[in-house]
């Protein structure tokens, strides 16, 4: 917000006084403060191995991508920040306002990061600008500090418009939304893909930051699974989302997605982030939550719980043959295996299961085929999904890529097949309807095969049901 937008005489905004003495009295008398920037070790190292692959990918392409700014939640009030993954994977930084410029120069690229100085003392909107001014909102790093901390040259935002100016009009690929560059860039899909398929194999670096989302998430299904039993008098499903969530501010950034808390007939909707029905005794409660580490990596996990700690003979038997489709499909996440292999498999193993319950009533073979796909009724969602920065990671690699490209050491795939009954679904047998199940690990792709980084939850029913007593104290 420019000072000239800010009412002194607005007296919701609780003006400070807007005289000489105040000012010079504003200005003096501050000591200095801790402007070191919380950038997780070894991000600086992965940002340029990652600037240097894209590079390589795009020789001779000047190279924009933004961080983005904070979007207006209502009237004067923000949405919290959280950067382009695209940017935070090429920077390791997650400050607003940023934007990166990798400059084509001969076989390699010159990157210089342009970023927002910090408003202290000395200036007006130190005090003025709630928005901008270290008073407000605690103090900045200093653009030396960030360039300590990123390994990277570290430029004011205000030279932004002459570097952009300088670029060859014929080099330019520009990334992430941002007004700045929008009368001076088209938005590349080039860059975009080769971004998608940059983020597709982890390094060492990305790996541990995924190990700890999952460590940190597993912790949250924990503490939440604890609390089902509160939750059915108190809180219903809204008392598990925010246990989950409180977890996730407490060990990392946060969520990384909206989390997902469907009990009773809430389970089959696989979109159910409202989180705001009971939590009913004698059903089942599904959980689809991941922690963001403050790096921004995400973790992405479901579990199927039965309310009461035991499954029902119906629940149980839908609950198995979905455990059977997991454990189908992961076996199928390996290297020189592809996405479409686990994702194949999960469906036909779900089909098989749909068509011996008597719910699926054509045949395999017919439901599997490209003028069938009946069974996608109670499984409308894919089996899976690249993970990383980004929940969806890899979204902008074409489909032809994402399905049929083969797995390598590093790829890591969430891996989550379900079946879903509404209690309005006239196809399912009534014993049947009104709960879903789903199952989702996160598995790191090894040279020998997988590892679920995940597996510290129990899958199995018998597991669950243990697990469930164990940590609820029963």
């Amino acid at each position: 917000m420019p000072l000239d937008a800010f009412d002194f005489r607005d007296p919701r905004t609780q003006p400070l006084p807007d005289t000489d003495a105040f000012r010079a009295y504003m200005s003096t008398g501050w000591g200095p403060l801790d402007r070191s920037a919380d950038v997780a070790p070894g991000a600086g190292s992965a940002a340029a191995r990652h600037r240097a692959s894209l590079g390589a990918e795009l020789p001779g392409r000047s190279i924009v991508v933004a961080s983005g700014h904070p979007v207006v939640r209502a009237n004067d009030t923000e949405y919290d920040f959280r950067a382009s993954s695209d940017f935070v994977w090429l920077t390791g930084c997650t400050a607003p306002g940023a934007v990166l410029v990798m400059r084509a120069a001969g076989p390699v690229h010159e990157s210089t990061l342009y970023l927002p100085e910090p408003v202290g003392p000395g200036d007006e909107a130190f005090y003025a600008d709630p928005l901008r001014g270290e008073l407000w909102n605690g103090p900045t790093p200093s653009l030396r500090d960030w360039a300590a901390a990123l390994e990277v040259e570290v430029r004011p935002v205000g030279e932004l418009a002459d570097a952009l100016d300088a670029l060859d009009e014929t080099t330019r690929a520009a990334g992430a939304d941002d007004p700045r560059l929008e009368h001076r860039f088209l938005r590349s899909v080039e860059l975009e893909e080769a971004l998608s398929l940059g983020k597709r194999v982890k390094d060492e670096w990305e790996i541990e930051q995924l190990r700890f989302a999952v460590d940190a998430t597993v912790a949250g299904f924990r503490a939440t699974a604890a609390e089902i039993p509160t939750s059915i008098g108190f809180g219903g499903e809204r008392w598990l989302q925010s246990t989950f969530e409180r977890t996730a501010r407490t060990l990392g950034n946060g969520v990384g997605y909206s989390t997902i808390v469907g009990a009773g007939p809430h389970a089959p909707t696989l979109h159910w982030v409202r989180c705001d029905g009971p939590v009913l005794a004698g059903s089942l409660v599904l959980i689809d939550a991941g922690v963001e580490a403050r790096t921004l990596y995400t973790a992405d996990v479901t579990r199927t719980f039965p309310v009461d700690g035991r499954f029902t003979p119906a629940q149980r038997e839908v609950y198995d043959r979905v455990h059977a489709a997991h454990l189908a499909a992961l076996a199928q996440v390996g290297p020189g295996r592809t996405f479409e292999d686990m994702r194949s498999t999960a469906y036909e193993s779900i089909a098989t299961s749909l068509h011996d319950m008597g719910i699926l009533r054509v045949s395999v073979d017919e439901a599997m085929s490209p003028d069938g796909q009946q069974h996608r009724r109670y499984l409308p969602s894919g089996t899976g999904h690249h993970i990383g920065l980004d929940v969806h990671d890899c979204a902008r690699v074409n489909d032809a890529a994402y399905l049929r490209d083969l797995l390598v050491p590093g790829c890591v795939l969430a891996v989550e097949p379900g079946m879903y009954f509404h209690v309005n679904d006239l196809t399912v047998p009534e014993e049947l309807r009104g709960f879903g199940v789903r199952i989702e690990d996160d598995v790191l792709v090894t040279a020998t095969g997988n590892e679920v980084l995940s597996s510290a939850l129990p899958i199995d029913a018998a597991g669950v049901e243990a697990w469930l007593a164990e940590v609820q104290g029963a």
